[in-house]
């Protein structure tokens, strides 16, 4: 349907200009129109026989203000979305090195005793960052002890159950008493499969809602607490750490219940990265095979075969995901958000 059809019908409150309606007239009505309604949002609502602009009751995220546009059939117009602050002080726009510095900047990590979590928190330390380690059963203290003495960052270390959203959201807490703020959380904290091959089996319940709990759950309640946080100070950077599982059936050791829930993690973040716009960056990074804690627990079934099994050849060394994690959490990144970067030597792509 093409937009000329289009006769708007205006309420005295409500004025649109001749040049937004000429534009409307010229383009279809998919497209994005550069038109600013005050204080609602209002529809586009295109029947056959004619088309006119509704009143529609406002549909606001945090200092947004959205225009929703929607026509029948195949055509959508988007949200228009108000300019956001300019992301790059002017002092570091043309300084690479400035750019991914995390000087000043307080990043919580969960998952952080070991693995991939520890390497981020290194990472971001030796960027700059003070560091609040979280844990679930293993105390990270010589390693805190060691990020403190290599880097100069203040540490701290949290025990912190991910599953329990009061434990989490108090933990938040004090993590913004200790530190003053928090600019950036990394949703680290996950389990991997154990159970039996299939779903069938029925010793598999307590393995299935176990995964579900951290690695879905978990993520939930971390991103909302530290969310409010966020939209409270106007700012914010949250990094979930996702998988390949998510976009792929890993083979020939099938794990349904870790794909589902890093399927979730990662349309999560989009989501998120929509819903916080206006105060918040959210994005994912999604490793391949990793060597680490937590392969260790599916040994016994083989993962040796699982390095052929990607294009490189060879499983990920925990350290070679450190640069997608500081890409996101530095200012390099501040006009990516609802992204997840793939890190996995290729699996994906086969």
């Amino acid at each position: 349907m093409v937009a000329s059809n289009i006769i708007p019908t205006l309420k005295s409150s409500s004025q649109i200009s001749r040049v937004a309606v000429e534009s409307l007239r010229k383009t279809r009505v998919s497209r994005n129109l550069p038109i600013s309604l005050g204080l609602r949002s209002y529809n586009i609502i295109a029947k056959a026989g004619g088309s006119r602009f509704s009143n529609c009751n406002s549909n606001h995220t945090y200092k947004h203000q959205q225009i929703r546009m929607r026509s029948t059939g195949e055509n959508f117009v988007g949200v228009k979305y108000p300019q956001a602050t300019p992301a790059v002080i002017e002092e570091t726009r043309d300084n690479v090195f400035q750019m991914f510095s995390l000087k000043g900047k307080v990043a919580s990590i969960s998952g952080s005793s070991g693995g991939i979590g520890y390497e981020v928190a290194k990472a971001f330390a030796q960027a700059g960052a003070d560091i609040a380690m979280w844990y679930n059963s293993n105390p990270p203290e010589e390693k805190a002890d060691y990020i403190r003495s290599k880097y100069g960052v203040k540490v701290q270390t949290y025990k912190v159950s991910v599953d329990d959203y009061k434990d989490v959201d108090k933990n938040i807490a004090q993590q913004i008493k200790d530190f003053g703020k928090i600019d950036i959380f990394v949703a680290n904290a996950g389990v991997i499969w154990t159970g039996a091959p299939s779903i069938l089996d029925e010793d598999n319940n307590d393995n299935w809602d176990r995964v579900m709990k951290v690695n879905i759950d978990g993520v939930y309640n971390c991103a909302k607490a530290v969310g409010r946080h966020f939209r409270e100070r106007g700012s914010g950077n949250l990094i979930m750490t996702g998988s390949m599982s998510g976009s792929i059936v890993n083979v020939p050791d099938t794990m349904a219940a870790y794909c589902v829930s890093k399927a979730a993690v990662v349309h999560f973040a989009k989501s998120l990265a929509l819903e916080w716009a206006g105060f918040a960056r959210v994005n994912s990074v999604s490793p391949g095979y990793v060597k680490g804690d937590m392969t260790k627990v599916k040994e016994k079934e083989g993962i040796e075969n699982w390095g052929p099994l990607t294009p490189v050849g060879r499983m990920c060394d925990p350290r070679e995901l450190v640069g997608a994690y500081l890409y996101l959490a530095s200012d390099a990144s501040t006009f990516t958000t609802g992204a997840d970067i793939p890190v996995d030597g290729g699996y994906t792509v086969q």
